[in-house]
């Protein structure tokens, strides 16, 4: 894909069945890192193409899916390949590291 998907937990598992890496960037509107986070990931969607799958997750809109995450802080960034969490990040990320932890994950 070569854009970010807004995920719902009724397309979650779709998402999760794909063999490719998957970045869910789990953030809210009113949070002002997390608009930061936007244009970032837009940007590495581009980069990656049908490498990779980018999707975010409003915290406030599906908050089973934060939950079942355990997500406490905004932004949460999760590499996910195959069911299993690869990496976890807080906070804004460049970028160049979530680019290069998709292409770890995806080796």
């Amino acid at each position: 894909m070569s854009e970010v998907i807004h995920l719902t937990a009724g397309a979650f598992d779709k998402v999760m069945a794909q063999s490719s890496p998957v970045l869910i960037d789990f953030w809210a509107p009113w949070c002002g890192p997390c608009r930061l986070q936007g244009p970032i990931l837009d940007e590495v969607a581009k980069g990656t193409g049908d490498s990779a799958i980018i999707a975010k997750v409003n915290v406030d809109e599906e908050p089973s899916l934060a939950s079942k995450f355990g997500i406490h802080s905004i932004p949460t960034l999760l590499i996910i390949k195959e069911g299993q969490i690869l990496q976890r990040m807080v906070g804004v990320q460049t970028a160049q590291v979530l680019v290069g932890a998709l292409q770890k994950a995806g080796e």
